[in-house]
């Protein structure tokens, strides 16, 4: 799955997105935007200055561009819990009951200061480390949305090492478990589908299922880049999976036997763990370890 992140006709149905329904976006995806009703965010506090005031019911906009700038303003200043608004309110968009659960993740104590910690370390140690910090740090912020969070703050914090945090929710999740399943039905495993599901669950994704999503996209970014005219853009990859832009239960098996690297499967599964024969390299940890969470 990491060594050749989608199969050879797949390759097609991404590009074909970004000249169609994704074609607003192939300058970057600035522009992808969401609408909300500012109204219905009043009493949320802090409220970003740059989003409009929490007055009205009629919808606008809000683009990722827009929710970037906010980031950047909260790096200049050292404060992110703007961004996380920010960040919320693009997620949720004009869900009724999103004001109210952002106000229950911003009432009990000030999130700041776990905020900060995870920038620290998404500064210093990389995109996986900041999540490994907000994971279940914050009452009622799940992964979907503090990867937004981190999405955004990882676009003004410079020079982070290791990929950029891309956003991760249900939706992705459940496009990476049909692929698996696929996978799992290819080379014979028994019950791939509870497999597929265990490991691209619907919400709770561990640090390591996360760094593996990462590694992913951004292998498959690599391999569209290289052999379409695909941007070397893995949020954009990120935003085409979000869309819609691949189903997996439409591709043929993968891979054939001609498109499969060296070595071949049965000799990669060979070697010092033969009682391994049975878990897919792709989700084992250590050399004999077991399929991670």
């Amino acid at each position: 799955m990491l060594e050749r992140p989608l199969p050879s006709d797949a390759v097609g149905q991404p590009g074909a997105w970004l000249v169609g329904d994704g074609a607003p976006y192939a300058d970057g995806t600035g522009e992808h935007a969401v609408r909300y009703i500012p109204g219905s965010w009043a009493g949320i506090r802090p409220w970003p200055l740059a989003l409009a005031e929490q007055v009205g019911r009629k919808p606008i906009s809000l683009s990722r561009a827009q929710v970037l700038a906010v980031a950047r303003t909260g790096a200049a200043m050292a404060s992110w819990t703007e961004t996380l608004v920010a960040s919320y309110v693009w997620g949720q968009g004009n869900i009724g009951y999103g004001a109210h659960r952002l106000g229950e993740i911003l009432r009990p104590a000030p999130v700041e200061a776990v905020l900060a910690q995870a920038i620290a370390l998404l500064a210093t140690d990389g995109a996986v480390a900041a999540y490994r910090s907000l994971s279940g740090a914050i009452a009622g912020l799940g992964p979907a949305f503090f990867t937004k969070f981190l999405y955004f703050a990882g676009g003004a914090v410079v020079d982070a090492p290791g990929p950029r945090p891309l956003i991760f929710d249900q939706r992705i999740a459940r496009v990476l478990r049909a692929y698996t399943t696929r996978l799992g039905e290819k080379i014979g495993l028994e019950e791939p589908a509870k497999l597929a599901a265990w490991l691209w669950s619907d919400g709770g994704w561990t640090p390591h299922r996360y760094a593996v999503y990462l590694r992913w996209v951004h292998g498959a970014t690599d391999q569209l880049a290289g052999s379409t005219h695909w941007p070397l853009a893995p949020d954009l990859l990120e935003l085409a999976l979000f869309s819609g832009a691949w189903d997996p239960h439409k591709s043929s098996l993968w891979p054939s036997v001609s498109d499969t690297p060296s070595p071949s499967r049965p000799a990669a599964l060979s070697g010092p763990c033969p009682g391994a024969s049975g878990i897919p390299p792709w989700t084992r940890t250590g050399p004999c370890g077991t399929a991670p969470t």
